[in-house]
């Protein structure tokens, strides 16, 4: 059996996991929350642009826009998480990122309601996701940073968009 020290309410191992989290993370609004992505999975901001509709697709899969004679498929986070849909405005905008499906890199846009900072967001900063129960999954969640007051939510994009099949639904 092996012993764990607990210093400030967290153990040796839970700190690793801080210190590995570590780093900068693109941070936005969906609603009243905020929601943090490492900055290395962004490619770039851009503001809302015509999204072509593609048929028999979930209430989440916008469609797919053309950015430069590439088409990326574009994803409403609102919706994914269970969000009511809302009005896109002048501060809603697309988050391409680089998500990995499949074994491969995928280019995807995520809609969010606002972009808000750049963080550099340190080990001591962040603490696992809480255990909710058996029936609740946070595995979505790389952490929770407290920064500024505040709790920022970190996310796993690559789960969140369902490359393994096992959080919700799967974009595709």
């Amino acid at each position: 059996m092996e012993a764990t020290l607990a210093v400030d309410g967290q153990t040796a191992h839970s700190r690793q996991v801080a210190g590995d989290l570590a780093g900068k993370y693109l941070t936005f609004a969906l609603g009243a929350e905020e929601y943090g992505l490492p900055v290395l999975k962004v490619r770039e901001i851009i503001k809302v642009m015509d999204i072509t509709q593609v048929p028999q697709m979930p209430a989440h899969v916008r469609g797919v826009i053309n950015l430069r004679g590439k088409v990326i498929p574009v994803i409403d986070l609102r919706l994914k998480f269970g969000f009511p849909q809302q009005a896109y405005t002048e501060r809603t905008c697309i988050i391409v990122v680089d998500v990995a499906l499949q074994g491969m890199s995928v280019m995807m846009g995520i809609v969010v309601d606002s972009v808000s900072e750049v963080l550099n967001v340190t080990g001591a900063e962040i603490d696992q996701a809480p255990e909710f129960g058996d029936r609740v999954t946070t595995d979505y969640m790389l952490g929770l940073a407290k920064v500024k007051g505040t709790v920022k939510i970190l996310l796993a994009l690559d789960k969140v968009l369902g490359a393994d099949g096992q959080v919700s639904h799967r974009v595709f």
